[in-house]
């Protein structure tokens, strides 16, 4: 965590916050689940006495058995041991969650594959439910890769307001399109994603605007590395006339990538924060490896930046 502050410490110089991700998923083990809690208690606790790190983020993978998990989601009846269990991982997100509160650190509960998802939506909602009345504290995250989440969106944001409560939303297009694809395909069942890309950026596109038009009842977390759709967010907010410092709304993209859109943001007073992975070697290399497989929306992004960079070195030369 240690070096995790010193890039906290340089982004910090160019009015970028960081989002400390402990990159640990997948375990099996009771005791490693109540490990991984006690990761994030420190992970708050330290974000919580520096002003460059607002965020913690958390996968319920990383708390309960995907098996589990996907058992919940098919609807299926658990036994009495199983029922222990997933009440063992709610209160386990439910603990990180309440120091989060406490500690004024938001957490962002990220999405998991559809299979697993009905059940991670249920504790996001339930944890906004409790922790963010008067303030905003869990943010659950929508993929808009699947044709479903627009509706979602909406209709967990009148949930909220319904009950009491800000919805925490954080939008992004998906990381596990050509899993769901294979999965949907192998299975025969209908895909949950949507048939063309196009659709993917027309549904991100308005769940951000949905969310800017309610900015007021709920925070909107806009985590892309598609320089349109930040564009498209920027000329909302500007014909909304929010400012770029609203409290309730943050840019994110992934550290070392799309450095050219986050530090022209965070130039103009945008909140910006970069996800940065750290833990032990042994779980964060298998993490990142699979988040290198997921993202391929992102493919020939490397070569496009570092054009971007040399046109930038450039023009500084000249200037």
């Amino acid at each position: 965590m240690q070096e995790a502050a010193k890039t906290a410490d340089m982004l910090a110089q160019y009015g970028i916050s960081v989002i400390l991700d402990y990159g640990v998923e997948g375990n099996v083990s009771e005791e490693a689940f109540n490990h991984a809690v006690e990761e994030f208690i420190k992970a708050i606790d330290y974000a919580s006495e520096e002003k460059n790190i607002p965020f913690v983020s958390l996968k319920i993978t990383g708390f309960g058995r995907f098996d589990l998990l996907e058992k919940i989601n098919s609807g299926e009846q658990l036994d009495a041991e199983e029922q222990q269990e997933w009440e063992r991982v709610t209160n386990r997100v439910d603990h990180v969650c309440r120091r989060a509160a406490e500690k004024n650190v938001m957490v962002l509960i990220d999405a998991e594959e559809s299979w697993i998802q009905i059940p991670v939506d249920a504790i996001a909602d339930k944890m906004m439910s409790v922790y963010n009345k008067g303030k905003v504290v869990v943010f659950n995250t929508f993929q808009m890769y699947r044709h479903d989440r627009f509706k979602f969106l909406r209709e967990s944001y009148f949930k909220a307001k319904e009950q009491g409560y800000f919805l925490g939303a954080k939008i992004v297009r998906g990381a596990y399109m050509e899993k769901e694809r294979q999965r949907a395909e192998e299975m025969n069942y209908p895909s949950p994603i949507q048939i063309e890309k196009i659709d993917t950026d027309l549904d991100y596109d308005i769940a951000v605007l949905f969310g800017l038009k309610h900015i007021e009842d709920m925070a909107l977390f806009i985590g892309t590395h598609n320089e349109k759709s930040c564009l498209k967010a920027i000329e909302a907010m500007g014909i909304f006339k929010i400012k770029a410092e609203h409290p309730h709304i943050y840019f994110s993209q992934l550290y070392g990538m799309s450095d050219n859109i986050s530090f022209n943001l965070a130039s103009h007073h945008y909140q910006v924060s970069k996800y940065l992975p750290y833990g032990p070697v042994e779980d964060v290399m298998p993490y990142l490896m699979r988040r290198a497989q997921e993202n391929t929306s992102v493919a020939g992004q490397t070569s496009r930046e570092l054009a971007l960079i040399k046109t930038e070195l450039k023009r500084r030369k000249l200037a």
